[in-house]
């Protein structure tokens, strides 16, 4: 995957946030921050160079190009922080002033039909099966109209977080589905397994908020 485009993007918009969080979350000091971050660009750059061009069509490009932001601070770490924490850490980095804005928007769309249309051809693409670092997902509307599941049965961040050595802090990924939701306020997010915890797949499921 070349660096320019997305890559470059999410490292100028985010790159001040996981710096600072190290300190704020993590209880790094200024010295050491800036050195994680520091050699975190480097290891993101060399994470990014490795993986495939994605389809155009697929939406998960950006899941991919997160966890290789994530992944690359962590193996700059000469510590490691337990998985709590790291969870903590993901989300406060994440959830800056632009991405609540950002959440807030995809919230208005949510269940609307353009999303399901989106979703509906997310599920036919099944790009895990030309790409390892995509998704395989199936599209499961609720019978009672109170929203749907997207279910996974493939991911790109298990593969990439497993081929990295960090196989136990794919949670700290995952957890960021709830808070993103949450940010959003169109829905509830919902789930019973993860690939990540030996599950079945991975369930994300949203359920609409009631109209107030």
């Amino acid at each position: 995957m070349k660096y320019i485009g997305l890559p470059a993007g999410m490292w100028m918009l985010f790159r001040r946030s996981f710096r600072a969080q190290l300190v704020y979350v993590l209880g790094f000091n200024e010295g050491e921050a800036k050195r994680v971050s520091a050699v975190a660009r480097l290891k993101y750059r060399q994470i990014i160079a490795k993986l495939p061009e994605f389809d155009k069509k697929d939406r998960f490009k950006m899941n991919i190009v997160n966890c290789a932001f994530l992944s690359a601070f962590v193996l700059s770490m000469k510590e490691k922080p337990t998985v709590e924490k790291l969870t903590e850490y993901y989300a406060a980095a994440m959830m800056t002033a632009p991405m609540l804005f950002f959440c807030k928007m995809m919230g208005k769309k949510k269940f609307r039909e353009k999303d399901i249309r989106g979703m509906q051809a997310t599920a036919a693409l099944n790009a895990a099966e030309r790409n390892p670092y995509s998704w395989n997902m199936e599209f499961l509307p609720y019978a009672d109209g109170s929203g749907y599941e997207a279910r996974f049965s493939r991911c790109g961040i298990c593969t990439l977080m497993r081929e990295l050595g960090l196989a136990e802090y794919v949670p700290a990924m995952c957890h960021l589905d709830y808070t993103m939701a949450e940010a959003g306020g169109a829905c509830d997010f919902v789930r019973t397994y993860t690939l990540a915890s030996g599950g079945p797949y991975c369930d994300c499921g949203y359920k609409k908020k009631p109209s107030k």
